[in-house]
């Protein structure tokens, strides 16, 4: 039986990537960095809404069932962890497991925030990246099934899924 992920992440803007973004002096507090980030956003595109790159990921809660009878539900990693520990626990899982992902939106969110910010922290994930020519032994059955495709059952985003209907 494939065992299943079901995620969600919450984020808060990455004050120090606005920061590098426009170059802003340590003398703007981080409140009127953001503030100055989200106008500029809405001056470009109407909306806020930062991009995947500004993001800060704060949490990852997740659902994982493996096995016959295994169900654990709570949030990756520990009060104390960083960002980057966070996501590497997440891939890590991954990795581990090649569960099947559920989310909603994952696809057009949470997936690309973390793939943006594992970048940023050098996170490696080889299993999640695969594309059917990696290292794994059943490597090639990902060329045909695998994480990145938006179809591919490994990843079932429910959004996606229910737009059909």
């Amino acid at each position: 039986m494939t065992p299943i992920l079901a995620f969600d992440i919450e984020t808060v803007p990455d004050v120090k990537g606005i920061r590098t973004l426009y170059e802003l002096p340590d003398s703007v507090n981080d409140a009127d960095a953001v503030v100055f980030a989200q106008q500029k956003r809405r001056a470009q595109t109407g909306s806020d809404f930062m991009q995947h790159h500004l993001h800060r990921v704060v949490a990852i809660s997740c659902c994982m069932r493996w096995g016959q009878d295994k169900i654990h539900v709570g949030t990756i990693g520990e009060t104390s962890d960083d960002e980057e520990t966070m996501i590497a626990k997440f891939f890590d899982l991954v990795e581990t497991h090649t569960p099947q992902l559920v989310s909603w939106n994952g696809g057009g969110f949470d997936l690309p925030v973390l793939h943006y910010r594992a970048l940023i922290h050098g996170i490696p994930a080889a299993r999640y990246w695969d594309m059917g020519e990696g290292d794994f032994g059943d490597s090639r059955d990902f060329k045909w099934n695998n994480y990145i495709s938006r179809y591919h059952s490994r990843h079932c985003d429910l959004m996606d899924l229910l737009a059909l209907y």
